[in-house]
């Protein structure tokens, strides 16, 4: 799996002009799925990214974690972030989960997320989805769980 983490002040998304999922304080993640990918590796990503230290402390130092903050997660499939643009100008998805892996593997990783206390936030699988947020520091940050 891979995923790109923001940290932000709010952020929604919407599908075809409706609100799907929203978010004060917390983080959106893209969040692609490689076919190597497990439920396991969704549950781990998950948990890592809970304890993630990328919230500041009281000395403005990043210190504090998702669970520290009672922050939330908006999250949002993105079968893009493996693409292959190695050769030509058109990218390659071959390095993407199939369809069905990749919405199982979403939804392992919503409900992992939950599990572990976090108010989520979804996307629509598949959808043309418009994210709005207000990245935080800014901070982003990519994590590959191989």
């Amino acid at each position: 799996m891979r995923a790109v983490v923001q940290r932000v002040t709010r952020a929604s998304c919407e599908v075809d002009g409706a609100v799907t999922g929203q978010i004060a304080a917390g983080l959106v993640v893209l969040l692609g799925v490689a076919p190597s990918d497990t439920p396991d590796t969704a549950r781990t990503l998950a948990a890592k990214l809970v304890k993630l230290r990328i919230f500041n402390d009281e000395a403005g130092k990043m210190n504090r974690s998702l669970a520290d903050v009672g922050g939330a997660v908006l999250s949002i499939s993105q079968f893009t972030l493996f693409a292959d643009t190695s050769r030509g100008n058109r990218p390659s998805f071959l390095g993407a989960a199939s369809p069905e892996q990749g919405r199982a593997l979403y939804a392992e990783f919503n409900a992992a997320l939950r599990a572990l206390g976090v108010p989520v936030g979804e996307g629509v699988f598949g959808a043309h989805m418009v994210v709005s947020l207000v990245n935080d520091g800014p901070v982003t940050l990519t994590l590959d769980s191989g």
